[in-house]
């Protein structure tokens, strides 16, 4: 299977993954620009590529049979939006129960335009005291680029300025939403 999500990637879809892809065993990895449905797919042969395992959460709805399983499958993990419930906390706790979790999240929170980033990747990172990695999925250069962790100061202006320059220049599949 590797093989051949390799020849896919790289030979007829023509990405390549370039940085640090040897990633920690606990860490975050935000990955944008989120502009389009194909990410999670492109995310996902990339990962193979890499062969490292990498998780992500979504909406518990995305869980339910019949897609529940395949997303499971793949990592997923659901989560209640908008409850009561301390999800940056539920994170951490996942983080402090494995040795290898890395978990892969979208600060856009959605695959349309935003001005300004949800900050729970920041505070699952600075609770689970991991750090974060930034992933951009470049569809202008067909490349999915990888930094080196970055451990949070516990300034968050600072910290999320200094974050966002990774992704200075990146075009998403909807450009307009980059």
């Amino acid at each position: 299977m590797f093989l051949l999500t390799k020849f896919i990637f790289n030979k007829l879809l023509k990405w390549k993954v370039v940085g640090n892809t040897n990633l920690l065993k606990k860490c975050i990895i935000i990955a944008a620009p989120h502009t389009h449905w194909q990410d999670l797919f492109i995310a996902v042969m990339a990962r193979k590529v890499i062969q490292k395992e990498i998780n992500f959460i979504g909406k518990k709805e995305l869980f339910k049979f019949p897609l529940g399983y395949f997303f499971k499958m793949m990592g997923g993990k659901p989560v209640e939006r908008g409850s009561k419930s301390n999800n940056v906390k539920l994170i951490a706790d996942i983080f402090k129960k494995n040795d290898l979790f890395r978990l892969a999240l979208s600060p856009e929170g959605t695959r349309t335009k935003v001005d300004k980033w949800k900050t729970g990747f920041y505070y699952i990172a600075k609770e689970a005291n991991v750090p974060v990695i930034s992933a951009s999925l470049n569809f202008k250069d067909k490349e999915i680029k990888i930094s080196d962790p970055y451990y949070i100061s516990g300034n968050i202006d600072e910290d999320i300025k200094y974050l966002k320059l990774f992704f200075k220049g990146i075009e998403g599949r909807v450009p307009e939403f980059s």
